[in-house]
């Protein structure tokens, strides 16, 4: 079994920030990609950021500047770190892993998070 669990979301106004924490637990050899998806009401799911095993990181061109994608491999955990939030980040956000259970044939597959609502708002 493999869990993900998402922390950090809340309540900000306009220009504040937020850390949001994603740690994965369970049976897990390796952890390939680990990133941050969001959706809003009545939109769909978007990729956020992205950063795989070796720290190379991608970001969607909305958030670039202003959020930061970052892992530890020791705790199998991944972090967003969001400055600068506007009104338009508010979504609830996803944090999703591509993860080996085993060793025989070492497929990842993707896991995802419940889910932490972010509010901008003044």
């Amino acid at each position: 079994q493999v869990q993900l669990v998402e922390s950090g979301g809340g309540l900000v106004q306009p220009g504040g920030s937020l850390r949001l924490s994603c740690a994965a637990s369970g049976s897990i050899f390796s952890i390939y990609a680990m990133g941050w998806y969001r959706q809003a009401p009545g939109k769909q799911r978007e990729l956020v950021a992205i950063i795989t095993s070796g720290g190379n990181t991608n970001y969607a061109d909305s958030v670039k500047g202003r959020f930061t994608i970052s892992r530890d491999n020791a705790k199998n955990a991944v972090y967003l770190q969001m400055n600068s939030l506007k009104p338009e980040d508010t979504a609830v956000y996803y944090c999703k892993a591509d993860i080996v259970i085993t060793i025989a044939t070492m497929l990842g597959r993707d896991y995802w998070g419940q889910g932490t609502q972010v509010t901008v708002s003044s």
